[in-house]
């Protein structure tokens, strides 16, 4: 599978609420390693249903959020969770412009759904002020292994390889040494990238895998092959399903 920007797909908020209590659980230690006062502008890169924008939320009591995602499900269901609290655009991370300079970047399970890196970096760094920081975790190198091999064997099956044959690599899992030559390159200085497990059991594995990581492929298939493709992912993980997660955290600094 080959690697494009294609634009941000749409997601069903309902359901990704639901299931999302491991992006949720990660991005509390996420967020502890943002240093706020409590008065700054933060832009929330990837704010799918708001529930981590509304922990971001407590930490700015003076503050303000400015929440963006590019799902219009989720920017919905964010507007209804967070009220006027929050300003909630509907908007493409590499398509972003703000009418100010934020002091901080917060990103959290996102990054890995773009495929230009060096586009995003550079674009999240003009929206930065002097000073400004970028904290933020995605799936990184080896993240989901298992689950991408069994995608492998599922779709060259015979029934759903003609709907998989030219599809784009759906994630951008980085290693922390090429994202950090990439902050970099982009502007950044004082980065630090790493590594770390995170293996989930989900408590719903079929709607987990449809709605979490599935989406990209399940977006190709017809109707009638969905629920199959899933069953058939699922059984290959083999029960009870542990996804290998392996989390890029990112810290850097716009001088």
């Amino acid at each position: 599978m080959r690697t494009t920007h294609t634009g941000p797909r749409e997601w069903d908020a309902e359901v990704y609420d639901k299931v999302s209590q491991p992006q949720l659980e990660w991005s509390r230690g996420v967020l502890a390693r943002l240093p706020l006062s409590g008065d700054e502008t933060v832009l929330d890169a990837g704010c799918g249903s708001g529930s981590v924008t509304a922990a971001l939320l407590d930490r700015l009591p003076r503050g303000r959020v400015i929440a963006v995602d590019g799902s219009a499900s989720m920017v919905r269901m964010a507007r209804r969770r967070l009220g006027t609290r929050a300003d909630v655009r509907h908007v493409d991370l590499l398509e972003i412009r703000l009418e100010v300079q934020v002091d901080a970047v917060f990103s959290n399970a996102v990054f890995h759904w773009i495929a230009d890196h060096d586009r995003l970096f550079a674009g999240l760094n003009a929206l930065l002020r002097p000073g400004g920081r970028l904290v933020a975790q995605c799936g990184g190198e080896g993240n989901v292994a298992s689950l991408a091999q069994a995608i492998a064997v599922v779709s060259a099956e015979k029934q759903f390889k003609p709907h998989f044959d030219s599809m784009p690599r759906p994630w951008n899992f980085a290693s922390p040494e090429r994202t950090e030559e990439r902050l970099r390159g982009a502007g950044f200085t004082a980065v630090s990238c790493w590594l770390e497990p995170k293996p989930v059991h989900p408590e719903r594995p079929l709607e987990y895998l449809a709605t979490a990581t599935l989406g990209p492929h399940l977006d190709r298939l017809p109707e009638e092959l969905r629920e199959p493709f899933v069953d058939r992912v699922a059984t290959e993980l083999v029960s009870p399903i542990v996804l290998d997660y392996v989390r890029l955290n990112i810290d850097a600094v716009k001088p």
